[in-house]
């Protein structure tokens, strides 16, 4: 047990550095470039000038924000990988985030967005709600929650948003066209702090909310019968699994946008290196996801300077890559 306790706490301090090591180089990269000395010290209040308005005012809240929806993303991939016994399961499986874009498009379309910047995530935020609601009450039958036709019903709903999406896509012009590609491809550009304390807070909150549930994990992990057998109120954690996870997902998805990959990468790849045990897994995969996309966030910024790649676009080619290498190195036989 000390040795395990040991191993665990190494990986936290390792992935604490790597994620540190991520956070300065995105504070000193871009098109003007401030040295790492630099940064620290403006971060300690003895810099000034162009170069701390540059880090106090654009690199700190894409850099919190990168965090607080790389994590979201990660711990709800891992509850639902969890719930699911599936690794292929993603946040964006069960027609979430695409309940959001019809939102954010819809929004767009009708010009609610003129109204006011906050109209955006509200928007998105109720499209998610929509499918979340929309989830459970065709999955539930006899106070049961199944899991297998709120994963199928999640896909379906997936594949009829996306058609909408594109059916408002034909239908747009100009401004309205490109302001939903640009926002379906995700960015961490959110000007609006109180936006980045709600991402922020909201996925430090539930992943302190996750680790009540990390037996519980470990336990349907075995199956929902063992689980049972176990001691584990299986139904009523399986709902408060999916709320939880799908919070995250609707909150993640109406700040940031659709970015793809960091939910199904990043816990795939760290059940790897820290095992299945969910007491290590959750932080592990909150530190990971907050400083892939980061990286992926910076490599964004700076891969074109002074141009600007979507952040979904590096994290789909940056993940797709990972996870095929993650694949290859698989085992025959082995189980994912």
């Amino acid at each position: 047990m000390k040795h395990r306790s040991r191993k665990w706490l190494m990986w936290l301090l390792f992935l604490t550095v790597i994620a540190s090591g991520v956070a300065a180089l995105a504070l000193a990269a871009g098109p003007a470039g401030i040295p790492v000395r630099k940064v620290f010290q403006i971060l300690s209040g003895r810099g000034g000038g162009i170069e701390q308005t540059i880090i106090w005012d654009i690199r700190l809240p894409r850099l919190l924000l990168g965090i607080a929806i790389g994590g979201g993303l990660s711990l709800a991939g891992v509850i639902l990988q969890g719930l699911f016994r599936n690794p292929l399961v993603e946040p964006y499986t069960l027609g979430i985030s695409g309940g959001a874009a019809v939102g954010i498009s819809l929004n767009i379309v009708f010009g609610l967005h003129r109204v006011g910047i906050l109209t955006m995530p509200v928007a998105g935020f109720l499209g998610a709600c929509s499918v979340i609601f929309l989830l459970y009450v065709l999955s539930v039958k006899r106070k049961v929650l199944s899991l297998h036709g709120l994963l199928l019903t999640g896909v379906m709903i997936n594949f009829i948003a996306s058609s909408l999406i594109m059916l408002i896509l034909a239908m747009s012009r100009g401004k309205d066209l490109q302001g939903i590609v640009f926002w379906i491809m995700g960015s961490l550009d959110e000007p609006d702090g109180s936006l980045i304390r709600l991402a922020l807070g909201a996925s430090v909150f539930f992943l302190a909310v996750t680790y009540f549930f990390h037996k519980d994990l470990n336990a349907l992990a075995l199956g929902e019968e063992e689980a049972l057998h176990l001691g584990v109120p299986v139904e009523r954690t399986k709902r408060l699994l999916f709320t939880i996870a799908s919070l995250l997902i609707g909150v993640s998805v109406a700040v940031s946008g659709m970015i793809g990959f960091v939910g199904l990468v990043v816990p795939h790849f760290m059940r790897k290196m820290v095992g299945h045990d969910h007491r290590i897994l959750l932080a592990a995969s909150f530190l990971a996801g907050g400083a892939f996309l980061v990286f992926c966030d910076t490599l964004a910024r700076t891969v074109i300077a002074p141009l600007e790649l979507p952040v979904g676009v590096v994290t789909g080619i940056l993940g797709g890559i990972i996870f095929i290498f993650v694949l290859t190195r698989q085992e025959p036989g082995g189980t994912h």
